[in-house]
């Protein structure tokens, strides 16, 4: 028996360590594949704990409240919020390797397709020369009647080299751009992840201001607590009148104003208020801390950082987002290059281009406009905080949100952030949901007038 429990306490330890020394371990990998394989199996570690303490938050939030189960609560959740940020950490490393596997198969095929331009330069060159000779210039240069066959012959040959380099040529530039549209989409996933991040650690900190400001107001009494959980009740009016702050929005509505506007939408749409202001709070939560840029140069897609003025690459996408936010800039009277749209994560790469409190990016607001335009009469503005939640709302409707049960909700939230339901995001739809469980509170501190 003591050698069961002793071989359990070794195993605990062991995985402590692993857990705390794990990236210097995976660093330690002699190739690619066995990097891979460390990184899942310690994802596959980091993914058991974080259930394990899923199941605990929830065991406890089944309890009647008291002050040390809210306490257990929220250090529970700081404890899940710091492993997926271990998580995060993890999954950044893996999509850099696969950034830097892409960019070096970039370079490969690039070298290629030089080397064979190089070779069809020659042969082109060659052919032509021979070309400018007439039929009977190559009879009458040849000695013999057999050489005169021979040289249209290699003439032959020559002008099927030509035409497989062109092949060849075409082959590489097409598997160039295929890597390159690859490469986009990892840093795409990767300022996901990063941005992902940001709100988990924003979550944490949240989290702690919660439990030392409840420690400090009841002084760790189960009496006080009692009381303050009461008086907590009592607050229609301070959640009424709270800001409800977006980005991109000067004038920010207070929450009761966005909740009306929500509340009209979702007598269209059939999408919960709670779950659309989540959205819209989470995606601002997002916009600003990725920064607030102004496209400049259209061709390129670069732009400047609107609060320094400093010079940014990959503002807007060009090939997918400039022409379209051009044609919602000009419906809307707006100058395209004084209108503020998010900025990509410097440490990350990628695009920013996201517009307004919905964070759309021009071409997706593109596949909405005729529909908000018919039902709002106008041409609609996604820096408009009516019309860009009721974009949101279609958006999150398109994807079974209307149907109001959380599972179809979390589906459709990470939808609208990643466009897949793909786990390692999971933080994204659980974060919106854990906020729409907390707006619902409020929305009826509101109705019922406590």
């Amino acid at each position: 028996m003591t050698f069961g429990r002793s071989r359990k306490i070794s195993f605990i330890l062991l995985v402590t360590v692993f857990l705390v020394f794990g990236a210097a371990w995976i660093g330690l990998a002699q190739t690619p594949e066995e990097e891979k394989k460390a990184l899942e199996e310690e994802l596959k570690s980091l993914e058991e704990k974080i259930s394990q303490y899923e199941k605990s938050i929830d065991s406890v939030q089944k309890e009647r409240k008291t002050l040390q189960n809210q306490i257990t609560i929220l250090q529970s959740k700081i404890k899940k919020l710091n492993l997926e940020i271990s998580r995060g950490n993890l999954m950044i490393k893996d999509i850099k390797r696969q950034i830097q596997d892409t960019e070096n198969s970039i370079q490969k095929t690039t070298d290629e397709l030089d080397k064979t331009r190089v070779k069809l330069k020659g042969s082109l060159r060659t052919l032509y020369q021979e070309n400018q000779k007439g039929n009977a210039e190559i009879l009458l240069s040849s000695e013999q009647l057999s050489d005169f066959f021979t040289n249209l012959a290699n003439l032959e040959a020559l002008n099927l080299r030509v035409t497989q380099s062109l092949e060849d040529v075409k082959s590489l530039k097409i598997s160039l751009e295929d890597e390159k549209d690859s490469l986009d989409k990892e840093k795409e996933d990767l300022q996901k992840v990063v941005g992902l991040q940001i709100l988990q650690k924003q979550a944490g900190e949240d989290n702690k201001k919660q439990q030392e400001s409840i420690l400090e107001i009841t002084k760790g009494k189960e009496t006080v607590y009692q009381k303050y959980l009461e008086e907590s009740k009592k607050r229609a009016a301070e959640i009424r009148s709270r800001i409800f702050e977006l980005i991109g929005v000067p004038q920010a509505p207070t929450f009761g104003q966005a909740y009306e506007i929500a509340k009209i939408i979702s007598k269209t749409t059939g999408v919960r208020p709670a779950l659309l202001l989540a959205v819209i709070k989470q995606e601002s939560n997002l916009g600003k801390n990725v920064g607030q840029c102004f496209l400049k140069d259209p061709k390129k897609g670069s732009g400047v950082r609107i609060t320094t003025g400093a010079a940014v690459t990959n503002v807007m996408k060009p090939s997918r987002d400039v022409q379209p936010f051009l044609q919602i800039t000009q419906e809307l009277g707006r100058d395209p290059y004084n209108t503020s749209v998010s900025c990509p994560i410097p440490s990350v790469g990628g695009y920013g281009g996201a517009m307004g409190p919905a964070q759309f990016i021009p071409s997706t607001w593109m596949i909405y406009r005729d529909e908000l335009k018919e039902l709002s009469g106008r041409a609609a503005d996604p820096w408009n905080v009516s019309d860009a939640f009721l974009a949101a709302a279609l958006y999150l409707k398109d994807f079974g949100a209307a149907s109001q049960k959380e599972n179809d909700e979390w589906r459709a939230a990470m939808i609208y952030f990643s466009g897949s339901t793909n786990s390692k995001y999971r933080f994204y739809g659980d974060s919106v949901i854990s906020l729409a469980r907390g707006l619902e509170e409020d929305i009826k501190a509101i109705e019922n007038g406590q």
